[in-house]
């Protein structure tokens, strides 16, 4: 199974000395984000971390888009498009592939209009030309491009903030006390094995939840299956089913969004049919499979499950309503 390098987990020899090349990554980052940015006329949220691979910012995305269309709210998401071949802003349309807007992208278009682009002010105003009162952004703590109201801070509790080195030293895109100061909360996934936590400020808000199978995991109880999957941590997606009931007969993890090959599905089902297992992976990995495949796979999702769902809540209600007075107080000023 493929992995982070080990040293990133564990400071060492090797993290020192890279040490050096880190001080150059994070400056240059730091320059970035010291850009100016557009600020939107409706609310910006942005679920970001600042480690590289899943901490569960899409999850986290997930969970809040619901919310806010629970709310009423026109929520429009915001993400890079990762792997996607297509120049944004683009939204996401009923045709599209992992190939061209990327995984993630296709997982939330499945929950609320979402827009792929590297230039995230681009893609807003294209969301507000068609209706958006809310803005939700899927990464971008690191770009400057547009201003954020709320920036939650998502860190995955098993892994924390690692060897706390930034690139290529460690896992972190920028020291944590940069992404924090830039943060108006943190949001922890599962709980806190690595003591992360106290690397933050001590003032700053710390949101707990746990991630949360889906219903499909009921009918895999007991019965052999064969799990691939293709994300950050293809573990922790294993651990989960083998929690649960399922009898895994082996583990298949593939690099983050990996493109899967006709050779590699033929191959894994065919695995799957000799040891009389049930093929299972992801939702973000079953958008990359071929139609040929798809429907031969068990997909078992996950949610989010909030310790205190009305703290949640309320940070997100204070930021609309904040925005909805701004724009009341701003209003006079421009007649």
């Amino acid at each position: 199974m493929l992995r982070a390098p080990a040293f990133w987990q564990k400071d060492g020899a090797l993290p020192r000395l890279l040490a050096p090349l880190s001080f150059f990554g994070a400056a240059m980052t730091a320059r970035r984000v010291a850009r100016p940015g557009w600020r939107a006329p409706v609310p910006v949220i942005c679920c970001g971390n600042v480690t590289v691979g899943g901490a569960g910012k899409t999850t986290v995305a997930i969970d809040l888009a619901r919310r806010l269309i629970d709310r009423r709210r026109s929520v429009h998401i915001l993400l890079r498009g990762y792997k996607g071949s297509a120049a944004g802003p683009r939204q996401v349309g009923p045709g599209d592939t992992a190939d061209v807007v990327g995984d993630e992208a296709l997982l939330l278009a499945a929950v609320a209009p979402t827009w792929t682009g590297s230039d995230r002010a681009a893609s807003a105003r294209a969301a507000i030309a068609m209706g958006a009162d809310v803005l939700l952004m899927d990464d971008g703590l690191q770009n400057p491009g547009l201003l954020k109201d709320l920036a939650l801070l998502v860190v995955d509790g098993t892994t924390g903030f690692g060897n706390a080195r930034v690139l290529p030293a460690g896992p972190l895109r920028e020291p944590v006390a940069a992404g924090a100061a830039r943060s108006q909360a943190a949001v922890f996934i599962g709980p806190d094995l690595c003591n992360a936590r106290a690397r933050l400020p001590p003032t700053l808000p710390v949101l707990t939840a746990r991630l949360v199978q889906g219903p499909e995991i009921d009918a895999l109880v007991g019965r052999r299956i064969l799990p691939f999957a293709g994300i950050a941590t293809p573990a922790k997606f294993l651990t989960q089913l083998e929690a649960a009931g399922a009898i895994l007969v082996d583990r298949i993890g593939f690099p983050d969004h990996h493109p899967f090959t006709e050779r590699e599905l033929s191959r894994l089902m065919d695995r799957a049919r000799t040891m009389d297992a049930i093929p299972v992976t992801t939702p973000k990995d079953a958008v990359r499979l071929t139609a040929r495949i798809r429907d031969r796979v068990r997909v078992v999702g996950v949610g989010l499950a909030w310790d205190d769902p009305a703290a949640i809540d309320t940070l997100v209600s204070g930021v609309i309503a904040a925005r909805a007075l701004s724009a009341q107080v701003e209003a006079p000023k421009r007649l």
